[in-house]
C-alpha cells in the first residue's frame, strides 16, 4: 500500500468513526445512563459487529447486496425500524443507574446485529472493500492490515463517546434529583437516532 493510499484510508478511517452516526450516539446514551463500565459490552460489540461485516464484505457477500436491490431494502428498512425502536426506549428513560435493561440496555449481541441493520457500516465496508482490496494483488496483506486499523478506530470513536456521556452523569442528574435533564437529554439521543433512521433511508 502506497503512502498516498494509506493516508486516504486514515482520513475515511477518522471521518467515518468519529462523525455522529447510530453507533456513537447511542455510545453517549449508554455512557450517559448507565455509565462507562455498563456501556463498554456495546462499545466493544461496534468493532466486533463491523469486522465480521467487513470480513463478509471483502469475501464477496457485500456484492451480493449490492447486486440485489430488495436484500440491500430489506436490510435498510430492518436497520431503520431498529434505530426507531432504540430512539423509542430511550426517549421513555429518566433514571440514571436504575435503567432496567429491558428498558433502555443494549446487549452486546444488539450491539453487533446493529452493524448488520446500518447501512451506513455496509456502504463504509463496501466502500473500503472495493477502494483498497478489491482486485488486487496483495488482497490477503491488505485485510490483514486494514482490519484492525478499522477496529480500532471504531473502538476509539466509541469509547470516546461512552466517556463523554459518562461524564456528564453528574450534570444530568440535576442538583435537585429531579433529573430533568437527563430526560431532554434522553429525548435529544432519541431525535438524534431519529433522524439517522430517517436518513438512513435515503441512502
Amino acid at each position: 500500500m502506497t503512502p498516498a493510499e494509506f493516508a486516504a484510508l486514515m482520513l475515511l478511517s477518522t471521518a467515518a468513526a468519529f462523525t455522529p452516526g447510530p453507533n456513537t450516539t447511542l455510545s453517549t446514551a449508554l455512557g450517559a445512563n448507565l455509565g462507562l463500565r455498563r456501556s463498554l459490552r456495546f462499545v466493544l460489540a461496534v468493532p466486533v459487529g463491523w469486522g465480521l461485516l467487513f470480513s463478509m464484505c471483502a469475501g464477496g457477500v457485500g456484492a451480493l447486496v449490492v447486486a440485489v436491490p430488495p436484500l440491500r431494502v430489506a436490510i435498510q428498512g430492518l436497520g431503520v425500524a431498529y434505530l426507531l425502536w432504540l430512539a423509542l426506549k430511550l426517549a421513555r428513560s429518566g433514571a440514571l443507574m436504575q435503567a432496567e435493561p429491558a428498558q433502555l440496555s443494549v446487549t452486546f449481541w444488539q450491539g453487533v446485529l446493529l452493524q448488520f441493520l446500518n447501512i451506513k457500516a455496509w456502504l463504509l465496508a463496501l466502500t473500503v472493500v472495493a477502494g483498497w482490496i478489491a482486485g488486487r494483488v496483495d488482497a490477503l496483506e491488505r485485510f490483514a492490515l486494514i482490519l484492525p486499523l478499522m477496529l480500532a478506530f471504531g473502538l476509539a470513536s466509541n469509547l470516546s463517546y461512552a466517556l463523554a456521556g459518562a461524564l456528564l452523569r453528574d450534570w444530568l442528574d440535576g442538583p435537585d434529583g429531579s433529573r430533568r435533564r437527563l430526560v431532554w437529554f434522553n429525548r435529544a439521543m432519541a431525535a438524534v437516532l431519529t433522524l439517522t433512521a430517517l436518513w438512513m433511508t435515503s441512502l
